[in-house]
């Protein structure tokens, strides 16, 4: 299994969250049994873990690199980036029935043949004025 991966600064918010809270819970709980653990996870949180993170970005482990679409580092990136993944593993967790599969499938699919004609027509009126410009040099 994957480990879960998280923006920049998303997962720097869940350390400080967790630094802060786990503190507290040490100098409520543990005040004269492990009074070395209180300062120890609040600088191990605070001043290392989340200066690591925000210094090393993509390249720390749990860090989201930024995707091939230019979507943001700081939203984590899963598989609701790809429809077909997401149905895909809608229907083999049984939270979708077959028909239901088959059906966003064939949806899915038809606007995505209907993206690329739409972009195939965009390609074809980029070249046309280009065409026009050397079709009028030539003449």
């Amino acid at each position: 299994m994957a480990l879960p991966t998280f923006g920049k600064m998303r997962l720097a918010g869940i350390i400080s969250v967790l630094s802060f809270g786990l503190t507290a819970l040490f100098a409520v709980l543990l005040p004269g049994f492990l009074e070395a653990l209180i300062p120890a996870t609040f600088i191990r949180g605070f001043f290392v873990l989340v200066p690591l993170v925000l210094l090393m970005g993509d390249d720390f482990p749990l860090v989201a690199s930024e995707g091939s679409n230019g979507a943001s580092a700081d939203e984590p990136v899963s598989v609701a980036d790809d429809p077909l993944a997401t149905l895909r593993e809608r229907y083999a967790t049984g939270e979708i029935g077959e028909e239901e599969f088959e059906r966003k499938l064939d949806r899915l699919l038809e606007t995505e043949e209907l993206a690329d004609r739409v972009d195939a027509g965009d390609a074809n009126r980029r070249e046309s004025p280009d065409r026009r410009e050397r079709e009028t040099e030539l003449e």
